[in-house]
């Protein structure tokens, strides 16, 4: 049987569903979509979602109809998928390096009208530089780290140091400043932000973007003035990671995934048949792989690959019986999304329609 035989139909009940598989609540997905795009009309910056949390065109058409300004992809092949869709304001946000890589950029390039790339160091600048041409300059941000320790130049007079070697090469544009802060992080990408415009400003050098990202404290966007977009992904489905940093709660997840009891070897122990394959193995400083609808005090312990071991020892009442179908908010979304082919959407327990993850797999 082919994963296409198994899937439900729109209107077949969502205890028909073939486990494990993971489903989007469509109007908890709407909501969300609605709370953050509100928010970021309020407060005056740019939107543009980060569609790694889901990998779904259906999706991010959904995300730019509410009022999105663009998308964020996080590598090439993710990004043809959506030019394919028919999207065209598309940043990439990896460093990209090796000429394979940079052949595959230049076709993209010369499809799409909206795309913007990213840089952190004079080697991939200078790669860029010798690929693109002055009669179709590529837009690239410079990216700062500004206290998540992950990429992005150190300070920023190396910022504006990146930003002038952008400037001066005939093939390429300097659009701005990047970052992915770490949570809470707004003072430090502030002050980072604006002590590199300022300088920028004293080059004559223009920075007409300027873009802070990330969901756990997207709330407070507004807090980095010297911003002009945001990017965001899991705020789309949530997770349990968001309601563990206040983000959200639990009724804004939107991702379940379905599973089956498939084994109740002692009382304090149930087996079901979501692993490492359906399940994240994030633990993100939580405990468990994941929360358990209906059994707070169950505690997913451990994953193989086609199991999930269940701790029910701190459980009060009824425990889950073999057979039963269990509802898990993941810890991390956008990985689940790579996981499977086709995301199964409902509304109040009822399949609405099912989504092919049309970039799954598209890592490089």
């Amino acid at each position: 049987m082919s994963d296409d035989d198994a899937l439900p139909r729109p209107g077949d009940p969502l205890s028909s569903v073939s486990t494990p598989r993971p489903v989007i609540d469509e109007d908890r997905l709407t909501a969300n979509i609605a709370r953050v795009q509100t928010y970021m009309d309020r407060v005056g910056l740019a939107f543009r979602p980060h569609i790694k949390t889901h990998k779904i065109p259906a999706v991010a058409r959904a995300q730019v109809a509410a009022g999105a300004t663009g998308i964020n992809c996080q590598k090439i092949s993710e990004a043809e998928v959506f030019a394919d869709a028919g999207f065209d304001d598309i940043l990439i946000t990896f460093n990209i390096l090796g000429a394979a890589k940079l052949d595959q950029l230049a076709a993209l390039h010369g499809r799409i009208g909206g795309l913007k790339v990213v840089a952190d160091s004079a080697v991939t600048v200078d790669g860029l530089a010798a690929r693109f041409e002055a009669g179709r300059p590529l837009p690239v941000l410079v990216e700062c780290d500004t206290g998540a320790g992950r990429c992005g130049v150190q300070t920023p007079e190396a910022a504006v140091a990146l930003a002038a070697r952008i400037h001066a090469a005939p093939g390429l544009n300097f659009a701005g400043l990047l970052t992915y802060p770490k949570p809470g992080g707004a003072r430090d990408t502030e002050a980072f932000l604006a002590a590199t415009l300022a300088r920028l400003e004293g080059n004559g050098i223009a920075c007409p973007i300027r873009s802070n990202a990330g969901t756990p404290s997207l709330f407070d966007a507004h807090l980095v003035p010297s911003a002009t977009e945001h990017r965001a992904g899991t705020y789309a489905y949530n997770d349990r990671a968001m309601v563990q940093a206040g983000h959200c709660g639990a009724d804004d997840c939107a991702m379940h995934i379905l599973a089956t009891v498939v084994s109740r070897p002692t009382p304090d122990r149930a087996v079901i048949d979501a692993g490492s394959k359906a399940i994240t193995s994030d633990l993100l400083g939580l405990e468990g792989y994941g929360a358990v609808e209906g059994y707070p005090g169950a505690v997913i312990r451990s994953l193989s690959e086609e199991h999930g071991t269940l701790d029910l020892s701190a459980c009060e009442g009824p425990r889950p019986a073999i057979g039963e179908q269990l509802r898990i908010v993941p810890n991390h979304t956008c990985v689940v999304s790579n996981l499977f082919d086709h995301m199964v959407f409902h509304r109040n327990g009822v399949v609405t329609r099912v989504e092919a993850v049309a970039a799954r797999g598209r890592v490089w």
